[in-house]
């Protein structure tokens, strides 16, 4: 037998060279080529995507075509169904990635068995036996009479079983332990997680069958395999939270059919994972009295807006090169807020270690949250807090000026709610109408709003 020829394949991007690299040619990173086989295939033998070509079509202008308004398909769980953008979407194919263990495959069994009391729902286990399958729904007391089990890692044979059940919803668990007949290499490489995930993909838009699949992830967070595969799908979830920590986020990366960056709140009980109604809560620390080094941010996540608690913790450095260390929010934006704010207020922290944390194990990614960690750093440097019921958001320019958010009002209307009485924001987001019990500061500088917490 003729040795099998094997190439280099770029985990982040998809290109192939012959010779393993440090770097790859094509995206630039480093340390992303895993070998994989090349499968050589005959002239006269037929392509194995042939079946999925289907009927060939032709071409038609844009204006004639009518798009098809199908229902969403609840999931009778209200945040992933918020995740999500309302439900599943006929066809759709949605990718979900978490830390081992964090709560993936019990989510989407509690899941399908809402599903499964009034549509046909398929579960594929390539990971757990069919009876480790049945011991969480029956320690979750979920009613799974109704479910259909199969646990198998072939692709050919989870196709067949699919196109004969024809059910509304399938789980793949997970897509890192399938395998296709057609490639050589093992399950979980670079060439099988591509060519099962397109299979499925095609089998889904066909059928009209919502696919959802399960992917492993990295040391760093990200899902393994080709970065290929989140453009594949329709939808990518990821699970966030510390698994020390009862309480787990779904945020929604990429979503074809809703808003991105939408986020979902659980808290992890003995019956599974229940979703949380007021999730600001958790955001917001209790304390007996004011602190200093503590500010409350109101950002936006998706369509809903949070009050997070932003701590920081200003000490003098014990070494030549001060620390700066951010948790939960972006590190190297801290290092150049400290240089606005000492450029144009006045406040010096080079010779400070400053620490910076948002509560409860949430990652703020928007710039909005750039005056509420001033207001922190400076209040913890001042050792003085800031006045109780107080709520903060704006980004700061470099020049340090302050700019406006988007959503202001509905920010505003989300604090006012939870009882904060005042309130520090952008001038060109002063609402044109005073929301009631609420006193709202606008400011255009970041000097302005220093003095107002004087």
């Amino acid at each position: 037998m003729a040795k099998a020829k094997s190439a280099y394949v770029c985990s982040d991007c998809g290109a192939q060279t012959p010779r393993w690299q440090g770097q790859c040619p094509q995206c630039q990173a480093w340390n992303t080529l895993v070998e994989t086989i090349v499968e050589r295939g005959s002239a006269s033998a037929p392509s194995r995507f042939a079946a999925l070509a289907g009927n060939a079509s032709r071409l038609q202008p844009l204006s004639s075509l009518q798009p098809r308004e199908e229902p969403r398909i609840p999931t009778g769980l209200e945040e992933f169904d918020r995740v999500l953008g309302g439900g599943l979407v006929a066809g759709g194919v949605v990718l979900i990635g978490g830390d081992p263990g964090i709560g993936k495959s019990t989510l989407l069994l509690q899941a399908l068995c809402q599903l499964a009391a009034a549509h046909p729902v398929v579960y594929v286990s390539g990971e757990e036996s069919g009876e480790q399958v049945a011991l969480r729904a029956q320690r979750l007391q979920l009613q799974a009479a109704e479910l259909q089990m199969l646990a198998e890692i072939n692709l050919e044979r989870i196709l067949d079983t699919l196109r004969s059940a024809a059910p509304r919803v399938a789980v793949i668990d997970s897509i890192q332990t399938v395998y296709s007949e057609t490639l050589q290499s093992a399950p979980g490489s670079v060439g099988q997680v591509r060519e099962c995930a397109a299979q499925l993909t095609r089998f889904a838009k066909q059928s009209g069958t919502t696919l959802i699949l399960v992917g492993h992830v990295t040391k760093d967070g990200a899902l393994a395999g080709p970065r290929v595969l989140e453009h594949i799908v329709d939808t990518v979830l990821y699970f966030e939270g510390d698994n020390h920590s009862s309480f787990r986020l779904v945020r929604a990366i990429k979503n074809r059919f809703g808003a991105v960056n939408e986020l979902g709140v659980f808290a992890m009980t003995d019956r599974g994972l229940r979703g949380v109604s007021n999730p600001s809560a958790l955001f917001l620390s209790q304390h007996a009295e004011q602190v200093s080094g503590s500010c409350v941010l109101v950002t936006q996540e998706g369509t809903r807006p949070l009050l997070v608690e932003i701590q920081a913790l200003v000490d003098g450095a014990q070494s030549p090169n001060p620390r700066r260390l951010s948790v939960g929010l972006e590190q190297t934006r801290l290092a150049m807020l400290l240089a606005v704010v000492h450029r144009h207020a006045g406040i010096v922290c080079f010779d400070q270690d400053v620490f910076v944390n948002a509560v409860g194990g949430v990652k703020i990614t928007e710039p909005a949250a750039d005056l509420a960690i001033l207001l922190a750093v400076v209040s913890s440097l001042r050792d003085r807090p800031l006045k109780s019921g107080l709520a903060v958001f704006g980004e700061v320019g470099l020049a340090g000026e302050i700019r406006p958010a988007p959503r202001g009002q509905e920010r505003l209307k989300e604090a006012a709610k939870l009882g904060f009485n005042t309130a520090i924001i952008p001038k060109a987001n002063m609402p044109r109408h005073p929301i009631d019990g609420m006193e709202i500061h606008g400011v255009e500088r970041i000097d302005q709003a220093l003095e107002l917490i004087r």
